[in-house]
């Protein structure tokens, strides 16, 4: 996969998990490097900006850094089924998925559950708008999205659809860890498959005139909210106990 962009290259560089496989900087950003003290798994080679743009694309903002690496290892379900997971139901916009990555890394998600097909791939897109966020947060890739969720619920995980259209207020709900939060893609919102396999479908009860978000804003308010109802529950839990 490609990376480019100061923040994305830096916190691969600082993923001892991440395999290079081609490291390209600028004299300038290679001279940032090393007055950063940033340990390189190999020499770059020093090119032009324009070279850089060659490879990344004319509208890429590379900041004069771009990598090739190996993909990162997706896990298995059982290994991440605590605490919060983000699942994607066919968001296919790189930008989108990349902000939901850094929302996800933000509010401390377990793992991103993603599938094979109607997702984008990690390309450098991606992985720029995430801004670093690929290094912090595993990715579960999945060939079928609906025996995921069955899956992730024998693993005793709560399943939240959240849709404009849901039943009940996401701040009303009674969340519980742990939880998987199910995010339909922009305009289609969740498919009425994904949608039966949740526990409860809710909605973000927004005070304005505007009653709908982007999709990665959606997501990172959710992701508010479900951390904050989830914490108070435990909190709750632990005072009974």
């Amino acid at each position: 996969m490609v990376i480019y962009g100061w923040h994305s290259v830096l916190a691969a560089l600082e993923n001892p998990q991440r395999r290079f496989r081609r490291l390209l900087a600028t004299e300038n950003a290679a001279r940032r490097l090393a007055e950063d003290n940033i340990k390189l798994p190999l020499e770059p080679e020093l090119v032009s900006a324009e070279a850089i743009a060659a490879l990344a694309g004319r509208e890429a903002v590379h900041q004069g850094v771009y990598a090739e690496a190996d993909p990162l290892p997706s896990p298995e379900l059982d290994e991440v089924a605590r605490g919060i997971v983000l699942v994607l139901d066919q968001i296919t916009d790189p930008y989108n998925v990349g902000a939901i990555l850094r929302s996800a890394a933000a509010f401390a998600v377990t793992a991103v559950v993603t599938t094979e097909r109607h997702s984008p791939q990690a390309s450098g897109v991606l992985a720029k708008a995430a801004s670093g966020a690929l290094e912090h947060v595993p990715i579960v890739t999945v060939v079928n999205l609906a025996r995921a969720l069955d899956e992730l619920r024998s693993l005793d995980m709560m399943l939240v659809g959240l849709d404009s259209a849901g039943d009940v207020d996401l701040e009303a709900a009674a969340l519980a860890a742990p939880l998987a939060l199910v995010v339909g893609a922009e305009g289609k919102g969740l498919r009425q498959l994904t949608r039966r396999h949740c526990d409860i479908v809710a909605r973000l009860a927004l005070p304005g005139r505007i009653k709908s978000l982007n999709v990665s804003n959606a997501t990172a308010l959710a992701l508010y909210i479900a951390k904050q109802r989830t914490n108070s529950a435990m909190q709750s839990t632990a005072v009974r106990t």
